[in-house]
């Protein structure tokens, strides 16, 4: 299903989310019954452009992965909309969602169990070219070795294992999957969360090249805002399933507006000892997503929270230059 509005417009996002919803049932009882809904995904709406890298950031459980699983199918949604470059994602079906998969490609966070271990590496790579029918066998296995030299990996370990690999190889091996069938979009879930420090950075410089050379769009989900304060040019924070802050890289870490957003910059640790920053600690836990709190999702733990945000959700606005925040005290 095409989305005249969308393709029409030169500037369109590549990537569009409207109103994203996931609800995961909770059942109990002698017969079974549904008996409450985990919110994962609460009203989640983002654009990504082109060619840019979208952060995405929040406490464990937030709900990022599941907005990158439920954008790519990989979960059904239980409600909204995600268009991606112009055509309505949860419409398609059969061969046209085939190809669209092509397009559309994920990281995955753990190097480990993402990896089959029964089959050499040459072979997970190069499945989805044999999935979707692209070339002959040799040129397939040409394919694979380019790929894996772009990666840092060299082309004689196609027969090897996954278990014959260091973390970071593996995660290598995991880009050059993602990357084999030339997408435009890759949605990388915490890939550098489960390496060393060393070697997280090499494969941010990793997929940054890897960016620049192929024309990538990437979500970067991740939790670690150092991280995707290097990589990103636009930042969104989800709290509870909701996303509560998105802006500019620069702005957000410049000025940050919303008291979730602030509490965990003042989180990030700074490599001047004696640079002094007074930190925000938060109060409480996060509430349960099987039964979040009315108004504003933050405002048990929020230290300017105020009656209104006990009562009313707050509308998630523009406030200026394109930085967007739901929070009444803005």
């Amino acid at each position: 299903m095409e989305v005249p509005t969308l393709a029409s417009q030169t500037d369109a996002p590549l990537l569009s989310v409207q109103n994203l919803v996931k609800h995961f049932p909770v059942r109990g009882g002698v017969l079974f019954r549904t008996v409450g809904q985990v919110h994962a995904v609460d009203d989640v709406s983002l654009d990504v452009r082109s060619g840019e890298t979208l952060g995405l950031v929040g406490e464990s459980g937030c709900g990022k992965t599941t907005t990158g699983r439920v954008i790519l199918r990989l979960v059904p949604a239980t409600s909204g909309k995600v268009y991606f470059a112009g055509k309505d994602v949860f419409s398609l079906g059969g061969e046209e969602l085939k190809r669209l998969r092509r397009d559309m490609q994920i990281i995955f966070q753990d190097p480990y169990s993402s990896l089959d271990p029964r089959m050499p590496v040459g072979d997970l790579i190069g499945e989805g070219l044999i999935i979707h029918g692209i070339g002959s066998r040799s040129d397939r296995e040409q394919a694979v070795r380019e790929m894996m030299e772009l990666v840092g990996l060299r082309s004689q370990y196609m027969r090897r294992f996954a278990h014959e690999f260091s973390g970071g190889q593996r995660q290598r091996i995991g880009i050059a999957r993602a990357l084999i069938l030339q997408p435009k979009l890759v949605i990388c879930d915490e890939p550098v969360s489960a390496l060393d420090v060393s070697i997280q950075s090499q494969i941010l410089n990793l997929l940054r090249d890897l960016q620049q050379r192929f024309g990538l769009t990437y979500l970067f989900i991740a939790h670690n805002l150092a991280v995707v304060r290097y990589i990103s040019d636009r930042v969104g924070v989800m709290y509870l399933g909701k996303v509560v802050e998105l802006a500019s890289t620069e702005e957000i870490y410049r000025k940050p507006l919303h008291p979730y957003t602030q509490a965990l910059l003042s989180a990030i640790p700074q490599p001047d000892p004696t640079l002094k920053r007074q930190r925000i600690v938060l109060k409480g836990d996060v509430p349960s997503p099987l039964n979040p709190p009315t108004g504003c999702r933050f405002h048990t733990r929020c230290p300017i929270a105020m009656e209104v945000c006990r009562q009313t959700e707050p509308k998630f606005r523009d406030v200026g230059s394109g930085h967007m925040v739901a929070c009444h005290a803005v």
